[in-house]
């Protein structure tokens, strides 16, 4: 199947090579934070979280909204949210068990995409509630890394920044079940291919 009306085959698009460079930034990031270079940690996450913003602003503006660039943008959120999830629980600046929460969520909606498939369908479109979750995330992470400290400054970072990370499980959830919600009604309005 095609994506979503109005959406193209192009790839090489403003928009889309934006979202390569943040993909690009994965590595960078990931250096930095394993060598506790929070400071240029942080400077890297808010390039990666004004190009997400960029991004879509632009594909919408140029008319330049592709399939490759639908199933590019939340690739590279969701890279950047594992990546530094797994720094900061390395480091004990966040618990292992809200790394679980999230990445149990897109276990299970990767899980859907062989059944999927199996019918002709490709990934689902993203749902609002999805992207709202996931700028919650991305604005909770680098909140949590400047928690990591002490001082007034450090402590309103940590509380501010679990207030978005709990919002943003609570919206990714929600979210996964819209999905699952979406699939069942895709996989039991059309039989498989034998």
């Amino acid at each position: 199947m095609s994506g979503e009306p109005g959406t193209s085959r192009r790839v090489l698009t403003v928009p889309n090579v934006i979202s390569l460079l943040r993909l690009a930034l994965v590595p960078v990031f990931t250096v930095l934070i394993v060598q506790s270079q929070d400071a240029w940690a942080l400077a890297v996450l808010a390039v990666a979280g004004a190009s997400d913003w960029l991004d879509g602003v632009l594909a919408r503006r140029l008319d330049q909204v592709s399939r490759l660039g639908q199933l590019l943008d939340p690739a590279a959120d969701r890279l950047f949210i594992l990546v530094t999830l797994v720094g900061l629980a390395s480091r004990d600046i966040v618990p292992w068990w809200l790394l679980g929460v999230i990445v149990g969520r897109d276990v299970l909606l990767a899980a859907l995409l062989p059944m999927l498939a199996r019918r002709g369908y490709g990934p689902l479109p993203v749902h609002f509630v999805g992207k709202a979750g996931t700028f919650a995330l991305l604005y909770a992470l680098p909140l949590l890394l400047l928690a990591h400290g002490s001082g007034p400054w450090h402590q309103a970072a940590f509380v501010v920044g679990w207030a978005f990370a709990w919002w943003g499980i609570g919206l990714y959830w929600f979210a996964a079940l819209l999905y699952v919600r979406q699939a069942r009604g895709l996989l039991r309005a059309q039989p498989a291919a034998a």
